[in-house]
């Protein structure tokens, strides 16, 4: 039985983290137009679907295992607090500061947190780790984006 009021609140969690981040590096994400890009960089109007795509697979995998009796549900939702900070601190590095390098290093880092939240999320409800693995995904191309700007850029 799926708890409203819970799905909501798990839902609205990353959405509004996501949001906050994107508005408070908005200005600064006009530069990146700028930018030379690497190949294969997608247009920017592609970013914030697919990243709210992201937070609402977030949301709902989080709730799964928020709704779960598993010894390991408070470590997962540490994890995945985590990585959502982290996440919520990368375009700040990366738009506002321009810490292209920096950015790119600390993104590894979330990668890791979500690989290791991944593991634990299956290990609760495997649908809900599988649901991370678009995200765990787009980091990775993401990597590639960060470290083709600090590059083509320097």
């Amino acid at each position: 039985m799926i708890k409203l009021k819970s799905l909501i609140i798990n839902l609205l969690i990353p959405l509004a983290i996501g949001s906050l981040s994107g508005f408070l590096s908005m200005n600064s994400m006009k530069i990146y137009k700028d930018l030379n890009q690497p190949s294969f960089a997608p247009p920017s109007f592609l970013f914030p679907i697919v990243w709210t795509i992201l937070y609402v697979l977030m949301g709902i995998s989080s709730y799964m295992v928020y709704e779960s009796n598993s010894i390991l549900k408070n470590k997962a939702l540490k994890v995945y607090a985590l990585q959502l900070l982290m996440n919520f601190i990368w375009p700040l590095l990366f738009f506002n500061a321009q810490m292209y390098l920096f950015s790119f290093v600390w993104l590894i880092g979330i990668w890791g947190l979500v690989l290791w939240m991944i593991i634990l999320f299956c290990k609760i409800k495997p649908i809900s780790g599988y649901l991370q693995i678009p995200y765990l995904l787009w980091l990775t191309f993401a990597a590639y984006l960060n470290l083709g700007v600090y590059f083509l850029n320097k």
